[in-house]
Protein backbone atom coordinates (compact mmCIF):
# COMPACT_ATOMS: atom_id res chain seq x y z
CA UNK A 1 0.00 0.00 0.00
CA UNK A 2 2.71 2.41 0.62
CA UNK A 3 5.05 2.49 -2.24
CA UNK A 4 1.40 2.32 -4.16
CA UNK A 5 0.65 5.77 -2.59
CA UNK A 6 4.20 6.84 -3.41
CA UNK A 7 3.94 5.57 -6.95
CA UNK A 8 1.19 7.94 -7.65
CA UNK A 9 2.82 10.49 -5.33
CA UNK A 10 6.22 10.21 -7.57
CA UNK A 11 4.05 10.04 -11.13
CA UNK A 12 2.04 12.90 -9.92
CA UNK A 13 5.08 15.51 -10.02
CA UNK A 14 6.19 14.15 -12.82
CA UNK A 15 2.87 14.68 -14.85
CA UNK A 16 2.26 18.01 -12.73
CA UNK A 17 5.97 19.44 -13.63
CA UNK A 18 5.90 18.25 -17.33
CA UNK A 19 2.33 20.17 -17.56
CA UNK A 20 4.09 23.16 -15.88
CA UNK A 21 6.64 22.93 -18.51
CA UNK A 22 3.94 22.89 -21.35
CA UNK A 23 1.91 25.61 -20.40
CA UNK A 24 3.38 29.04 -21.07
CA UNK A 25 4.07 31.45 -18.65
CA UNK A 26 5.33 31.08 -14.91
CA UNK A 27 3.20 29.20 -12.13
CA UNK A 28 3.63 30.33 -8.87
CA UNK A 29 2.80 27.44 -7.43
CA UNK A 30 4.70 25.05 -5.03
CA UNK A 31 5.76 21.61 -5.10
CA UNK A 32 2.69 19.98 -3.06
CA UNK A 33 0.36 21.76 -5.59
CA UNK A 34 2.62 20.35 -8.76
CA UNK A 35 1.85 16.71 -7.41
CA UNK A 36 -1.97 17.19 -6.82
CA UNK A 37 -2.05 18.98 -9.96
CA UNK A 38 -0.67 15.86 -11.90
CA UNK A 39 -2.35 13.75 -9.65
CA UNK A 40 -5.40 15.11 -10.75
CA UNK A 41 -4.71 15.47 -14.13
CA UNK A 42 -3.50 11.38 -14.23
CA UNK A 43 -6.90 10.77 -13.12
CA UNK A 44 -8.69 13.44 -16.04
CA UNK A 45 -6.42 12.13 -18.20
CA UNK A 46 -7.02 8.39 -17.33
CA UNK A 47 -10.36 8.97 -17.19
CA UNK A 48 -10.72 10.83 -21.02
CA UNK A 49 -8.42 8.08 -22.03
CA UNK A 50 -10.82 5.20 -21.13
CA UNK A 51 -13.78 7.18 -23.12
CA UNK A 52 -11.65 6.96 -26.43
CA UNK A 53 -10.32 3.01 -26.01
CA UNK A 54 -11.82 0.41 -24.73
CA UNK A 55 -9.81 -2.42 -22.97
CA UNK A 56 -6.42 -0.79 -22.95
CA UNK A 57 -5.16 -0.43 -19.55
CA UNK A 58 -1.90 -0.89 -17.45
CA UNK A 59 1.39 0.95 -17.43
CA UNK A 60 1.77 2.05 -21.05
CA UNK A 61 3.41 5.14 -22.98
CA UNK A 62 -0.35 6.34 -23.71
CA UNK A 63 -1.10 6.62 -20.08
CA UNK A 64 1.74 8.77 -19.30
CA UNK A 65 0.67 11.36 -22.58
CA UNK A 66 -3.22 10.79 -21.21
CA UNK A 67 -1.97 11.87 -17.67
CA UNK A 68 0.12 14.86 -19.03
CA UNK A 69 -2.83 16.03 -21.03
CA UNK A 70 -5.16 15.32 -18.26
CA UNK A 71 -2.14 17.64 -16.50
CA UNK A 72 -2.66 20.62 -19.14
CA UNK A 73 -6.35 20.61 -18.85
CA UNK A 74 -6.05 20.62 -15.20
CA UNK A 75 -3.98 23.31 -15.19
CA UNK A 76 -5.38 25.72 -17.64
CA UNK A 77 -8.73 25.32 -15.08
CA UNK A 78 -6.92 26.23 -12.03
CA UNK A 79 -5.36 29.22 -13.85
CA UNK A 80 -8.71 30.33 -15.19
CA UNK A 81 -10.52 29.54 -11.60
CA UNK A 82 -7.70 31.12 -9.92
CA UNK A 83 -7.21 34.26 -12.13
CA UNK A 84 -2.96 33.40 -12.37
CA UNK A 85 -1.03 34.28 -14.98
CA UNK A 86 -2.98 37.31 -16.26
CA UNK A 87 -1.08 38.73 -19.66
CA UNK A 88 0.93 42.13 -18.76
CA UNK A 89 0.22 44.78 -20.98
CA UNK A 90 3.46 46.55 -22.40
Amino acid sequence: MFWTILGWIVFGLVAGFIARAIVPGKDDIGLVRTILLGIAGSVVGGFLFGLLTVGLRGFEPANWIGSVIGAVIVLVIYNKVTGRKRRIRS
